[in-house]
């Protein structure tokens, strides 16, 4: 069921502060009641109304005179939005509302971003966009928005962990490998000396038996 209300506070979309609005029970006794956005429509608060109603006119006057010059600095601006990108045109990622509101917010501007809608809540690709961003009451701003691709400049690759334990590895088999050979290398030279100490013992044992043998003729 839907009851009556008149409204307290301006509210989007549903309306501006005395304005009468038919909304469903809950939502009524649920949100707009205890938030003191609007209240109940009785004799009591028409009559409430009825007697600041000239004081409510001269503040929605206002606020549209400053909607009015927003909405013609809004689109005499060109928003310019830098985003990484492929070859192709493919974003890596998405321009959203949040983002609008976010380069908005770099220029001065403060905007909801429930206020930017965005054609199918986001852009994916780099060019430029028409954006429409609601003001007061029924005036809304249409923001000319440039979404440009950034220069990626290659840089030095992170070595993965896997690559960087298998560059390890290598370099203590490497080392191993090193070492291996060095110690077949004093080996072999090892061998060496033995075999030239063996020959030269030999030799002496000869010159010794001659000698002896000569003696004993």
């Amino acid at each position: 069921m839907n009851m009556k209300v008149i409204l307290n506070k301006d509210i989007s979309p549903l309306g501006e502060e005395g304005d009468v609005k038919e909304v469903a029970k809950g939502y009524a006794r649920n949100f707009l009641f205890p938030r003191r956005i609007a209240v109940p429509y009785t004799e009591r608060t028409i009559k409430l109304f009825e007697a600041r109603k000239e004081e409510i006119e001269e503040r929605k006057a206002l606020k549209r005179q400053d909607a009015s010059g927003l909405k013609e600095r809004l689109e005499g601006l060109e928003l310019s939005i830098t985003m990484p990108a492929g070859a192709n045109g493919k974003l890596y990622g998405a321009v959203t509302s949040q983002t609008v509101m976010d380069e908005l917010a770099k220029q001065g501007f403060q905007i909801e971003r429930k206020r930017i809608e965005i054609p199918g809540n986001s852009i994916k690709n780099v060019g430029k966009y028409k954006f429409t961003v609601k003001l007061y009451g029924n005036l809304a701003a249409e923001l000319t928005v440039a979404i440009i691709a950034q220069e990626i400049k290659p840089s030095s690759r992170t070595p993965h962990p896997k690559d960087r334990r298998r560059r390890s590895d290598e370099s203590r088999n490497e080392a191993a490998l090193v070492e291996a050979a060095a110690s077949s290398n004093e080996t072999a030279s090892g061998s060496e000396a033995a075999s030239g100490e063996e020959a030269a013992s030999g030799g002496e044992a000869v010159s010794g038996n001659g000698t002896d043998s000569g003696g004993e003729e």
